[in-house]
């Protein structure tokens, strides 16, 4: 018999027992609810809804000071970083309002398992891995949705409270956000959910012990039953891969350069260097002008707007970076952000107005405006130039 809330269910699987802890991540109830039952039950392992990057940032109150943001940039995951401070402003902001730490239960589960002695488990898939396999998974439109989607939830936020949590954590805050973004973006759903589910699962059931607490989001907690009860696999290493750009996509990256620069040797050879320099100029001018224009609205430092128009005619000719990061480089170069912008982060990123203020947020900023002014940039002059060498052979 179930001794405690509808929040925790108790499943037994081959002479072992799961206690699964629905939580709403910004609920005080869930915590208590989390301390109430370890203690209870003092079972052989408890585990958690996180991974390694996630605990030791979740201990840290500094994890936004201590980002090496050239690093991010040179690995070239600013979009990975941008979903991540998108999920964690949200969270944060609807936290506030009820005067609790986001991820406390986790914090709670961890002190008390620690003062019992009690092994933990942390069976969540690397968070850097799950927010690429997002960011790959999302198109253009569903990127942009998912950014401006805080809009959408402003009488969510404004009604939210611990009595309308205790109806949540049957989905919990961010699955309930997941799972409405996944009427219009399924990819993001999948990926941050139905994936999690089996993820999760699996970590729980190869956990130590016959007595195991386990600590999830609410949203997870009906795939992980269905994976536990109906005995389901998964191999693990086949969705901690990060997917790799199809060969289409690559032919199709490289086809415009290749493309655009056979066109202008063609025209050299059949109209004249004259033309042919004619031609560099608009590619010059096409791929330059939007791109250091979305670094101008940006308010992006003078030598970054610069960067902008003389480095996107040349990143547009490889696939291999972009635009935006290339500005973003020479943004936090000249422009460093400060210890206070990375404290702010979560909080300034719901503000649009704090996207100019905040130099960390201004990164991101320029990063987005020149990678769409690069990539307008690239398809008109593209078409500009292979309309000249169409009318050249006439």
């Amino acid at each position: 018999m179930n001794a405690y809330s509808e929040d925790v269910k108790i499943i037994n699987i081959k002479n072992r027992i799961f206690y699964l802890i629905g939580t709403a991540h910004i609920s005080k109830v869930s915590a208590d609810l989390v301390e109430e039952v370890i203690r209870k039950e003092s079972p052989d392992c408890v585990c958690l809804e996180l991974d390694e990057k996630r605990f030791e940032s979740l201990q840290n109150k500094k994890k936004w000071e201590n980002l090496n943001l050239k690093e991010v940039i040179k690995e070239k995951q600013l979009s990975t970083l941008l979903i991540n401070v998108a999920l964690a402003s949200y969270q944060k902001k609807l936290a506030k309002k009820l005067d609790i730490k986001p991820g406390n239960e986790f914090l709670t589960a961890t002190d008390t398992a620690t003062e019992l002695n009690i092994p933990i488990e942390l069976c969540d898939r690397d968070i850097r891995i799950t927010l690429r396999r997002t960011w790959k998974s999302l198109s253009i439109i569903e990127k942009i949705k998912l950014l401006f989607f805080g809009d959408d939830n402003k009488d969510f936020e404004d009604k939210i409270d611990e009595k309308l949590l205790s109806e949540l954590r049957k989905t919990d805050v961010i699955s309930k956000m997941i799972n409405d973004l996944g009427k219009s973006v399924p990819s993001l759903k999948k990926v941050l959910i139905d994936e999690r589910d089996y993820y999760l699962a699996e970590k729980i059931r190869q956990s130590a012990g016959n007595k195991v607490v386990a600590v999830v989001g609410a949203g997870h907690i009906a795939g992980i039953i269905d994976y536990l009860e109906n005995n389901r696999t998964t191999d693990l290493k086949e969705i901690e891969k990060i997917p790799p750009i199809s060969k289409g996509w690559k032919i199709f990256g490289w086809s415009i350069p290749v493309l655009i620069i056979g066109s202008i040797i063609y025209i050299g050879f059949s109209q004249g260097l004259n033309e042919a320099g004619q031609n560099i100029i608009i590619w010059t001018l096409a791929n330059g002008i939007p791109s250091m224009i979305g670094a101008t609205i940006a308010l992006a430092h003078p030598i970054t707007i610069l960067s902008a128009f003389l480095g996107a005619p040349l990143t547009s000719l490889t696939p291999v970076i972009g635009a935006g990061y290339v500005a973003a480089f020479v943004q936090i170069n000249y422009s460093p952000p400060l210890v206070k912008n990375f404290s702010s982060i979560t909080d300034d990123f719901s503000n649009p107005k704090k996207w100019w203020s905040n130099k960390l947020l201004k990164v991101f900023l320029i990063f987005i405006l020149t990678g769409l002014g690069s990539a307008f940039g690239t398809y008109f002059g593209a078409f500009q130039i292979f309309n000249n060498l169409i009318s050249g052979t006439k």
